[in-house]
């Protein structure tokens, strides 16, 4: 067996009594939790501690591994630098891994790091293990953008490679749940946090990764959840291994969800292919695609229809002959947002038509969404069966004498300044909750500070094509 045990874990620096200064006795579940899975640790006695971080070096488009021969960090940006860890680095480890990770065309090495040193997304696991286990080395993993598969792909080269090296590994998933479950948290509330803290802990507890694979990105991004990519990946490191699961606890008393679970493989690695999840996640994920399609309306299939026409033939659409009048006969603004895997990937509008019909508005900005966003590379042709189409098509701006006028699920909102400079936000996007959170990012877009004199509000209500 070279992956021994696989543990999720959160990092809430208060659980370290320097940082928290008593309030760690508010998670006191956590803490008793969290020194069972050292326990744990050191009674497996690993080679190597696999611990994979969301606050670590993350890229969208590459998945990190911390290169060198070790790393040290503390809590010094949490006002504690008394408190810390060091590591020495598995490099033989870290190198095979890259280069399976190579071979097995995965973007994911050593290149870019940023900081070198630890994460609190790896300090505060370290801080209970370390007290109970030392002599193992460390591989860090960050996150990245990538689908799910790619991340439970990660996992199942972390598994070869123990293997391969003839490593003692044990698995540490470092990761907050819900960060949405108090209004009075730093984060405040969202229905959806709870929602997805329970389906998390269920999932733990019946050791059902392929649901830790297929959860819905829109609630995913409502809840603000912290460490999903990193559960993935540690189910990949357990693929195809019966395993026993146990949720070691769970509560979130300052509004974020603190889950510890432990998963311990109760047969060889690779002895039971009903939990080897690659195959079954590709079979969900076609049929998820294929409904999607299946669904669209006339405004949306324009969109994929004319983007997928400039990619395969660097042409512009011709407008087909059967179009419904509203998109040939009306004049309107219009957004063309482009999603894979849940993720944006680009978004591209007008506030008001500048073209001869809503239908060439929608057929020019599909184009700009997926070619010109400067927020993204351009779509390549292997992507467009995985892009998932939103269409809005807006209403005329309005202006507003306060915020109390506004409404993120209902309004858009326009922040302008006396020089021309303009942001806009849609309504009803995923993690956009309140007023404020919808002003700040509008004016972001538009390099604008909300405390400027002479910035201008106006609202607009769209309507949505799916």
């Amino acid at each position: 067996m070279s992956v021994l045990a696989a543990f999720a874990v959160p990092h809430p620096p208060l659980i370290v009594p320097g940082v928290g200064h008593g309030r760690e006795a508010g998670i006191a579940a956590t803490v008793a939790a969290y020194e069972e899975v050292a326990r744990r640790v050191a009674d497996l006695a690993p080679d190597t501690l696999v611990i994979s971080s969301p606050h670590t070096t993350c890229y969208a488009d590459y998945l990190h591994i911390s290169p060198g021969r070790g790393a040290r960090g503390d809590f010094g940006g949490f006002g504690d630098r008394a408190d810390g860890s060091e590591v020495a680095y598995d490099a033989e480890f870290v190198r095979a891994l890259a280069a399976a990770a190579e071979a097995a065309r995965i973007p994911a090495g050593t290149r870019g790091e940023r900081d070198a040193r630890l994460d609190w997304g790896v300090l505060v696991p370290l801080h209970f293990i370390q007290a109970c286990c030392q002599g193992f080395k460390a591989v860090r993993l960050g996150l990245a953008g990538f689908s799910p598969l790619e991340h439970y792909r990660l996992g199942q080269l972390v598994q070869q490679t123990a293997t391969q090296l003839g490593r003692r590994v044990v698995y540490v998933a470092s990761g907050d749940l819900s960060h949405k479950l108090a209004a009075d948290g730093p984060y405040g509330y969202a229905p959806d946090g709870p929602v997805f803290d329970q389906a998390v802990c269920d999932a733990f507890a019946a050791g059902d990764f392929l649901s830790l694979l297929t959860m819905d990105p829109g609630l995913c991004e409502r809840a603000a959840e912290c460490g999903l990519r990193s559960f993935q990946i540690m189910a990949g490191a357990l693929d195809g291994t019966p395993v026993r699961a146990e949720l070691l606890s769970h509560e979130g008393p300052f509004g974020v969800g603190y889950g510890v679970a432990a998963f311990t493989p109760c047969g060889p690695e690779g002895s039971d292919p009903a939990r080897r999840y690659e195959d079954a996640y590709r079979a969900w994920h076609e049929a998820q695609l294929a409904r999607v399609r299946a669904a669209e309306d006339p405004y949306v299939r324009l969109a994929r229809a004319s983007l997928e026409h400039r990619v395969r033939t660097g042409g512009t659409l011709p407008l087909p002959e059967d179009l419904p009048a509203e998109l040939t006969a009306r004049r309107a603004g219009a957004f063309v947002s482009l999603k894979k895997d849940g993720r944006l990937r680009g978004c591209i509008g007008t506030i008001a038509p500048v073209r001869a019909s809503l239908a060439e508005e929608i057929v020019e900005n599909a184009v700009s969404a997926g070619c010109h966003d400067p927020r993204f590379s351009p779509v390549r042709e292997d992507e467009l069966a995985e892009l998932v189409y939103d269409v809005d098509v807006l209403g005329e701006p309005e202006s507003v004498a306060d915020r109390s006028q506004l409404d993120p699920a209902r309004y858009g909102v326009i922040v302008s300044a006396p020089d021309g400079r303009r942001g806009l936000l849609l309504p009803a996007l995923d993690g956009v909750d309140t007023v404020d959170e919808q002003l700040e990012i509008a004016a972001r877009k538009g390099g604008i500070s909300l405390g400027e004199k002479g910035v201008r509000l106006e609202r607009f209500e769209v309507v949505r094509h799916l």
